[in-house]
This record gives C-alpha cells, sequence and structure tokens, in this order.
C-alpha cells in the first residue's frame, strides 16, 4: 500500500462514516485525478430515495461534472468496500484506470467476490485494481453498522 492511496481511502472512509450516521449503507467513494480529490460520494439512496445513489455513482457524477466530461480516463476511484454490480459496470463505462477499495462485498461484489466486472476480456475497457487497502477498517465499519441493525 502506498501513501497515496492510504489518504484517499481514509477519505472515502470519512465519507462512509457520515453515511452511517445518516443510517445508510457505510459507504464512501472518492475520484482522484493528478492527485487531487474531483469527485465525492457516501451512500444516499435512502435520503434521495434514489436506488443509484451508491457513494461510487455520486462521486463519478460529481467528477464528470467537474471534468465536463462523461468519460473519466486516468482516474482512481477509491471505495471503502467492493462495488456492486452497477457500480462496477459505471466505473467501466466511465473508462475509469484505476480501483483501489478497502473490504469485499462477499454478498453483492461486482470486482472480484461474485462477478469479474472491472477486468472481463468480455468488455472494451479495463480497470487495475488494488484491493485491500484499510480493509479490517472498512470491513469493521460495516459489519458494527449491520450488527447495531440486528440488536
Amino acid at each position: 500500500m502506498n501513501s497515496e492511496d492510504d489518504s484517499f481511502l481514509l477519505q472515502a472512509l470519512d465519507l462512509a462514516r457520515e453515511a452511517g450516521r445518516a443510517g445508510e449503507v457505510p459507504v464512501g467513494a472518492v475520484v482522484v485525478l493528478d492527485g487531487a480529490v474531483i469527485g465525492r460520494g457516501k451512500n444516499s439512496s435512502i435520503a434521495l430515495n434514489d436506488p443509484t445513489a451508491h457513494a461510487e455513482i455520486l462521486a463519478l457524477r460529481e467528477a464528470s461534472a467537474a471534468l465536463r466530461n462523461y468519460r473519466l480516463e486516468g482516474v482512481t476511484v477509491y471505495t471503502t468496500l467492493e462495488p456492486c454490480v452497477m457500480c462496477a459496470g459505471a466505473l467501466v463505462a466511465a473508462r475509469v484506470a484505476r480501483l483501489v477499495f478497502g473490504a469485499r462485498d462477499l454478498r453483492f461484489g461486482g470486482v472480484r467476490s461474485k462477478f469479474g466486472l472491472v477486468d472481463s476480456s468480455l468488455l472494451n475497457h479495463r480497470i487495475q485494481v488494488t484491493e485491500g487497502v484499510r480493509g479490517a477498517e472498512c470491513a469493521e465499519l460495516i459489519r458494527t453498522f449491520f450488527e447495531s441493525r440486528r440488536d
């Protein structure tokens, strides 16, 4: 793990904690280009009444607006949880260069756990993946969130 990955994953973790405090599944994401954050997102499906308002989607939307382009070539997306199939597909469609995520999502993961969407030879774009950055911390955040819901 390099220090830049750690720093940006920490920012995503802060967003995830904000989402959790708001009653959303605690996932946060940041989009980075040339060392600068150009997009941020936290899960907001409940607050926005929008099933697509995942952290990654919101961060991609903000980054696309900042660049005034739907293609996000050269960016790295940092997210606390392995993206679902919807988000993984959006990363491919946006032509993201690199994905860094914390914890695997064993139930819905679209990158490694259930599907290998972002580096599939069936698609016209592949994304470099780094996983496990602050993985234990990201997994613990999700685990404690769902444990608190079961009480």
